[in-house]
């Protein structure tokens, strides 16, 4: 159908049958002001903020519910319109606590910018306020009913966005207020999506509470350090210390969703257990040493190893930086030698890329799981594990009408919306999936989302199996953590350089460089090997780079304090591809950055691989790695860019026994998650992967 042409504030507009004004007028620079309306939600028309005088219509009518109409004719700041908006604000005050200093919304208050903009500078009501005592739901969310006005919008976002349905209402009138489905207390993701959408200062944060002002802090925009998702949270810091997150201004792929780890499991930053001097070991014990000692330990013993021909072991990690992992393997590969060097894999991406073999628009994107008509999810419970993703397939299922299918070992909440939710015992999944071949073939396209249920020949067998169904197919393969897909890309691989170009030498992976007893030094960045694996050999010489005291550095020789993802600048690469920016937000005394400790020890060495600041080497990444010439711009001014897929045949057989997913929930995450406060605080609510 043709847009249709209204007026608006004497302003020719024209929009899509359909569209309401509210919307119409904001997409042309004109506000309309509005409580209880939120995009992408449904429409609840309560608050009354949003009227608007239409030509010929006797009444004002709300904007967040009436549609454009040809010919219709608009005013938004008629003196009736002010008149009325003015008294909607005497309604929602004659009870609202005029608290506004001590309100951690001050400042941010949607209902303080009104209340300048049209508020009356009396009230007609003299009578007491009904008030009610703040509670307490969860370390993360506080509740004050007298402030709040009943937007609805927290209930909305829990039950709409997230599939969660942890909140509600009680009683009528002037002691209506919102509750918690399970009682006094919530169950569910603790994302604190209601506390961001909250329109007024009725829901707080646990995190933040009388700790600061909006305009004390700078609000630093980052990437989550947790899982692959990639999401972008913007931190806001004080004296270098991180005291919330969020994405209100949706710049990043994830618009303003967070989960858990993104909004408030920064905490480790802070834990008293950080490591932040260098440690030796003296006389069987690990010493505090100067940074220089160290270095000249380290330094001494790598080149004293190299010099007799010694066997090397390297372990990178998913969480350092692209630029961090890059130079890594140059350090391995040129610096000193070896072959061995490898990472955790979660996820067989590499052989998902040999089996497309290069093709064009193969690989989906955050964007594709919110645009796809339909989406097969197999082996991963996707709310838990990879919520970013979750909330993207759940929103085109509301806005697009997906069609979803689900191949699991146990029930999760894509089920609640899944046109068919398939059972599968482990090592059956592509079995089942093919029980769904004439449903899928009757898709326009799909996206199809595998965890590491789907490894090796199982892959090759799964992109077969897309290419028999004859409609557009797109993979995306689930990895763990901020940088899973961004090490394999980088060569942390025993077989395979950065862009997947095979080396003339197999190195050792990571579990045969733990069983090898000649080894002579093992090199562990970021990682926590023997957490789970002894060390063969006992004359080993261990360095390891790390945040804590992990089991791996506890056995080491020399311990080197890292920086987090969120006290250093890089770039990481989502399980999708896409690249984006890391900004320091934090600062930890003590600390370096691992590409720093790597450049250091490389400069002790005597060793030439290059200039070690971030922005350089990474020019010589998009110079160098296959699919990572990307548009600067993009990446510098906080956006995503696509890598490209590797171009041919990856001549390599993943063991399929090295991929394997930590298994992390919501309330998870390795290392990090161990180390935050937040995050063991809260209930777990189910508390573990595939229980509804």
């Amino acid at each position: 159908m043709p847009d249709v042409t209204l007026t608006i504030n004497g302003q020719a507009v024209t929009a899509a049958p359909g569209t309401l004004i509210i919307e119409a007028a904001r997409r042309h620079g004109i506000e309309i002001p509005a409580f209880c309306y939120y995009e992408g939600y449904s429409l609840q028309a309560a608050c009354r903020m949003c009227l608007v005088e239409i030509e010929k219509n006797p009444k004002l009518q709300p904007g967040c519910t009436m549609p454009v109409a040809e010919g219709m004719v608009v005013l938004t700041e008629s003196p009736k319109v002010v008149e009325t908006r003015k008294a909607m604000l005497e309604f929602l005050l004659s009870n609202h606590p005029l608290d506004c200093p001590v309100c951690d919304k001050g400042g941010e208050c949607e209902l303080q910018d009104m209340s300048f903009r049209y508020g009356a500078g009396e009230s007609r009501f003299t009578e007491l306020k009904v008030h009610g005592e703040e509670q307490q739901w969860s370390p993360v969310v506080y509740y004050d009913p007298a402030r709040c006005i009943l937007c609805y919008r927290c209930v909305r976002v829990c039950d709409e966005g997230l599939g969660v349905t942890a909140l509600g209402t009680q009683n009528r009138g002037v002691i209506s207020e919102i509750i918690p489905n399970a009682g006094d207390h919530l169950v569910c993701d603790e994302c604190g999506m209601c506390i961001d959408i909250c329109p007024v200062g009725a829901l707080t944060s646990g995190t933040y509470r009388y700790k600061s002002r909006p305009w004390e802090m700078n609000h630093v925009g980052t990437i989550c350090a947790h899982c692959s998702d990639g999401c972008k949270t913007t931190l806001a810091v004080r004296d270098g210390e991180i005291l919330r997150g969020n994405n209100r201004d949706r710049s990043g792929i994830n618009g303003e969703f967070l989960c858990i780890k993104g909004r408030y499991a920064f905490d480790f930053v802070r834990h008293p257990e950080r490591l932040q001097s260098p440690l030796l070991r003296v006389n069987g014990e690990l010493q505090p040493v100067s940074w220089s000692e160290a270095l000249s330990a380290a330094a001494a013993k790598f080149n004293e190893v190299k010099a007799r021909g010694g066997r090397f072991g390297v372990i990178g990690a998913t969480r350092t930086t692209n630029e961090e992992n890059y130079f890594l393997q140059k350090f391995a590969r040129q610096g000193l030698g070896t072959a061995n060097i490898d990472h955790r894999r979660s996820g067989d991406v590499v052989t998902l890329l040999d089996a497309l073999s290069g093709r064009a628009n193969a690989l989906a994107t955050v964007e594709d799981l919110y645009t796809a008509k339909a989406a097969l999810v197999i082996g991963s419970d996707l709310a838990q594990q990879h919520p970013l993703f979750a909330f993207q397939l759940r929103a085109n299922w509301r806005h697009h009408q997906l069609t979803a299918y689900v191949v699991t070992p146990g029930p999760v909440r894509e089920d609640l919306y899944a046109a068919r939710a398939i059972r599968s015992e482990a090592g059956k999944e592509l079995e089942a999936a093919a029980s769904l071949r004439d449903d899928l073939a009757k898709s326009q396209d799909l996206v199809i989302l595998f965890g590491d249920a789907i490894k090796g020949d199982a892959v090759r067998r799964l992109v077969e199996f897309g290419d028999s169904l004859g409609i557009p197919v797109k993979y995306l393969c689930l990895v763990d953590y901020a940088n899973s897909r961004g090490a394999m890309d980088m060569g942390l691989l025993p077989d395979l350089g950065p862009g997947y170009q095979p080396t003339q030498t197999r190195g050792l992976n990571w579990r045969e460089m733990l069983a090898d007893p000649a080894l002579d030094v093992l090199w562990v960045v970021g990682e926590d090997p023997l957490e789970e694996t002894a060390l063969a050999s006992a004359n080993a010489f261990v360095v390891v780079q790390d945040l804590f005291l992990t089991e791996t550095a506890k056995r080491a020789d020399v311990v080197f304090p890292s920086a987090s993802a969120y006290e250093k600048t890089g770039t990481v690469t989502n399980s999708a591809g896409q690249v984006q920016r890391l900004k320091q937000a934090a600062k930890v005394m003590g600390v370096k950055p691992d590409l720093d400790i790597m450049g250091l020890l490389a400069k002790e060495m005597g060793l030439n691989l290059g200039i070690w600041i971030p922005d350089k080497v990474f020019e010589e990444i998009r110079r160098t790695v296959r699919g990572y010439n990307v548009a600067l711009p993009v990446i510098a001014t906080g956006g995503a860019a696509q890598t490209g897929a590797a171009d041919g045949r990856i001549p390599v057989t993943v063991p399929p026994e090295l991929i394997r997913s930590a298994g992390d929930t919501l309330f998870t995450s390795g290392t990090l998650g161990r180390y935050s406060g937040m995050l063991r605080s809260v209930m777990e609510a189910p508390g573990t992967l595939y229980k509804p």
